[in-house]
């Protein structure tokens, strides 16, 4: 049997007036497109969703211009590999286009050294990211690059796609693909139209066999990807499950399950910034005050893999999550905030108590503005009876320690100060 490439390979546009989507940066008259055709782009960094087409766009860039054309990944690639390119543009006659995939996952150091070349126009920079560019990308780097947005793909400029893919399964295969229905496979794509290539790959590799008239249905479709869409995938339901299960297993206090699912977002390709956002969210969410410090060593992970990157910060990961897991939990700072904000949204805007309140200006101390405040620390214990509540909600008890070491001591301390106020 001859090797099929995937779908979305064989209909990767080769131009722009084939390239679908994207039209406020590449249609008529776009700033972009101008920029193409005059064969004077900037450095530029493209923000948008997996399969919406920055690396297509990249691919279609270097031909127009008819430039020596450089990539890299930065899941695989160092400050070595970035260097070898560099050394070899220097020897090109026109100016090198370098297009680095996942540009957020270089690290600092890495970053830096693209630096010298993109400044001295040796390479032109066309990095491709899923995230905001502001927050991963250094800035001295940054100021160099034009920021370019991409969106995910709408409906017809997918059924577009599903058009030249029927038309290519048709020619090249001899196969009629009907879509009866489309509302899963709109579903599964996501705006992604990679995605949604290789759902229908799936679909008519596991019926061309049988009959070379395939029909797409809403079951079909889910039956067919949920079977052999194994893999991880970054952004589509199991992303969201696979983290789901690592949360839990956290939560949990599971660190054998907790480790697992690391793993597999790890070898899965996940972004490890996710991984260890995630793990500073339930450090606070889960844990709280039962250990504090399980907030200071999830925060420190994510920012060690923000200086080394990986695969070095996968044992970062590793110590963090099954620290977290093996921690006292407790969602009382959770439960405090959430009653709170209810509360807020109840009641609007009470007055703030007098005696609270700043008094910067004669005129608010004569209206009574901080006065009777009792500073804390000239009491004994550095504590004073005061009421820091509105009138109309006072006494209301929105933080409630659970049964763990530390607030049951944070308990007793507030029982010892308040009394029976809030009922601890």
């Amino acid at each position: 049997m001859n090797y099929m490439p995937p779908l979305a390979e064989q209909l990767r546009p080769s131009t722009l007036d084939d390239y679908i989507g994207q039209q406020h940066l590449v249609g008529e008259d776009s700033i972009l497109r101008h920029a193409i055709e005059a064969g004077n782009i900037p450095s530029m960094i493209l923000w948008g969703p997996p399969g919406v087409g920055k690396t297509t766009l990249a691919y279609i860039i270097s031909q127009q211009l008819n430039r020596p054309f450089y990539t890299l990944s930065a899941i695989s690639s160092g400050v070595k590999d970035v260097r070898k390119v560099i050394d070899n543009a220097k020897t090109e006659a026109n100016s090198a286009i370098l297009f680095i995939d996942e540009i957020h996952r270089f690290s600092k150091s890495q970053q830096d050294s693209l630096l010298g070349a993109v400044e001295k126009g040796i390479v032109t920079l066309i990095g491709a990211t899923t995230e905001n560019p502001s927050f991963e990308v250094i800035s001295p780097l940054l100021s160099r690059c034009q920021i370019y947005v991409l969106k995910a793909l709408g409906r017809e400029e997918l059924w577009i796609i599903i058009e030249k893919a029927r038309e290519l399964l048709r020619d090249k295969q001899g196969i009629e693909l009907e879509i009866k229905e489309d509302e899963a496979l709109m579903r599964v794509s996501g705006g992604d139209a990679r995605k949604m290539l290789n759902a229908i790959d799936i679909i008519t590799s596991a019926e061309a066999g049988k009959n070379k008239k395939i029909e797409v249905t809403n079951d079909k479709t889910l039956r067919v990807i949920q079977r052999n869409m194994a893999f991880y995938d970054k952004s589509g339901e199991m992303h969201y499950d696979i983290i789901s299960a690592f949360i839990k297993s956290m939560r949990g206090s599971d660190p054998n399950a907790a480790v697992y699912w690391l793993a597999r977002m790890i070898e899965g390709g996940e972004d490890p910034k996710f991984i260890a956002r995630r793990m500073v969210i339930l450090a606070s969410e889960d844990i709280g005050n039962a250990n504090p410090n399980a907030l200071l060593l999830a925060n420190s992970c994510f920012e060690a893999i923000d200086k080394i990157g990986m695969p070095e910060g996968r044992i970062v990961l590793s110590q963090t999550a099954t620290y977290l897991a093996c921690s006292p939990k407790s969602n009382a700072a959770y439960e405090a905030i959430n009653q709170a904000q209810s509360k807020v949204k109840k009641t609007g805007d009470l007055s703030v108590p007098l005696p609270i309140r700043n008094a910067p200006t004669k005129l608010m101390k004569d209206l009574g503005y901080g006065k009777d405040y009792k500073y804390a620390h000239s009491y004994p214990g550095n504590f004073a009876e005061q009421e820091f509540l509105p009138e109309e909600i006072k006494g209301t008890k929105f933080y409630e320690p659970q049964n763990n070491v530390r607030e049951n001591e944070i308990r007793k301390r507030l029982r010892e100060l308040w009394k029976g106020k809030y009922r601890y």
